[in-house]
């Protein structure tokens, strides 16, 4: 067996999971550690960080147990981690307080006010993202307003992973993939933009430098191998964003090839020689792990978690078989749901409306719906959505006849032929669905340790299992929902300001 061990660490919205591959890309073990969220407005949504690490600490000594190695073996230690968050830290890494995370946006009157008097094209142009509440540059920008003290107090405002490698090492940096995710990169010349910056009034010094993903950044700190049971000197290896590290790990590696992630939030993304720009501003842009690469995608809010939200509403009674029976009821409605649809914006919504005042509903309700049109009609919604951001993405573009499917919602096969049949295209699922993220950080930190080549290898780690092709009849039922879903999508978005 391959002597080179690689630890990723993948820090998710839910938990995170720690990963052990050799450089073949075989997983030797994994292991997970949940953590909370705190929603304490409709809008405020935040994490501790000091949970993160927590998670890190534990996984990593419970995957070495798994493994049945020992610590010195791990050749080292890689992130992927959720993105467009603000996290504070003072000089010696500490959090001064909660992560405002991604799916926060107070920062609503920040963003407006912005937009307000510079506009959105020129951020657009610069950045390959629109102005929004969702973006760190806005996040800041309310702390700087909202909590002086703590501003003022900020060394360096850091994303989920750059905070725990600067736990690890001591050293508080970010790549190019978190960095474009802020709103304050400029993805040509991937520097901070003066201008952006001048703008937002957010001083550079309180961004951390900005590196490769596949950068060894330092080793394990005598401190961190105490609490995490890690060998100390261990090379510590950047890694990436979340949805850039799934790109890589799905094998997104050449210009045009393009994956769908469906976790807790979803994305469509495919790869670019360079950024492309939407003239309606649907669509954003983000730095490939590759940083020669860009990742032009879209990203909705409420994904997994609304089948999550769904599970606890109707399923909660049957504990941990509640999904299962979720996809089992939704097989047994119909194409349509029996005039059910769902508008899945319980969190509002990225692409391609970018309106976080939207809300989720049902429509279409009567006496003879059952619990298995409700289950189907929530499956269609997110797919209705998912299915704008594609074609948002591929306007003008080549024909694309293939695309992967990765992430929790990749195990159903309902969900996977629904997909063949909205997209008109196959629909790709690799032997194991739920790894990708780990896989591309992993990547990342083979490459940096110099026992990967270079990222090509992502194409012989994603293995296929199974190819779903679009069923002809099913299409055509799908083309008249999908004007019915953005008819009520039109009606209802006036209902909430």
């Amino acid at each position: 067996m391959n002597s080179t061990y690689i630890l990723a660490h993948d820090l998710g919205t839910s938990g995170n999971k720690a990963t052990l591959f050799d450089t073949d890309g075989s997983i030797l073990a994994s292991t997970q550690y949940s953590y909370a969220t705190s929603y304490l407005q409709e809008s405020w949504v935040e994490q501790d960080p000091e949970e993160w690490w927590k998670a890190v600490c534990v996984c990593s000594q419970e995957i070495i147990e798994k493994a049945g190695i020992v610590a010195s073996q791990v050749n080292c230690i890689t992130f992927s981690g959720q993105m467009m968050g603000a996290v504070p830290v003072d000089r010696k890494g500490k959090a001064l307080r909660n992560a405002i995370i991604w799916a926060d946006t107070r920062a609503e009157q920040e963003a407006n006010n912005y937009v307000a008097t510079f506009g959105m094209q020129t951020a657009y142009e610069q950045t390959g993202n629109r102005i929004s509440p969702s973006y760190p540059a806005a996040k800041i920008k309310w702390l700087k307003i909202h909590e002086k003290d703590t501003y003022s107090a900020t060394y360096k405002f850091l994303q989920a992973k750059d905070f725990i490698v600067g736990k690890m090492t001591g050293e508080f940096v970010t790549d190019y993939s978190d960095a474009s995710g802020t709103g304050l990169l400029d993805i040509t010349t991937k520097k901070w933009s003066t201008e952006l910056l001048m703008r937002w009034q957010i001083e550079e010094g309180k961004l951390p430098d900005i590196y490769p993903s596949t950068t060894v950044i330092g080793g394990v700190t005598k401190e961190a191998a105490t609490v995490t049971g890690l060998v100390e000197g261990t090379p510590v290896v950047l890694g990436g964003a979340d949805g850039c590290c799934a790109a890589l790990g799905a094998g997104v590696v050449e210009e045009g090839d393009i994956f769908n992630y469906i976790g807790s939030s979803a994305w469509i993304s495919l790869a670019s020689k360079a950024p492309i720009l939407d003239p309606e501003m649907r669509t954003f842009n983000f730095v490939h792990i590759d940083e020669q690469k860009v990742l032009p995608m879209g990203t909705m809010q409420a994904a997994g978690s609304a089948i999550h939200w769904l599970k606890e509403q109707l399923y909660a009674d049957l504990s941990n078989d509640g999904i299962a029976r979720l996809n089992k009821d939704a097989s047994e409605s119909a194409i349509g749901a029996n005039g059910v649809l769902f508008l899945p914006y319980l969190l509002g919504e990225r692409s391609p409306w970018w309106n976080r005042k939207t809300r989720g509903s049902f429509l279409g309700l009567a006496m003879n719906h059952t619990r298995q049109d409700m289950a189907r009609a929530v499956l269609e919604g997110i797919s209705m959505n998912l299915k704008l951001i594609l074609d948002a993405l591929l306007d003008g573009q080549k024909d694309v006849q293939s695309m992967w499917l990765f992430g929790g919602g990749a195990n159903s096969h309902l969900w996977r032929q629904m997909l063949a049949d909205i997209y008109n295209m196959d629909i790709r699922v690799p032997s194991n669905v739920t790894e990708t993220t780990s896989m591309g950080a992993a990547i990342a930190g083979g490459i940096g340790i110099g026992a990967i080549r270079d990222f090509s290898v992502a194409k012989e780690w994603c293995i296929q299992e199974a190819v779903y092709e679009p069923i002809g009849k099913h299409r055509m039922a799908y083309d008249l929902l999908q004007k019915k879903f953005v008819e009520a999508y039109t009606i209802t978005e006036k209902l909430y300001g």
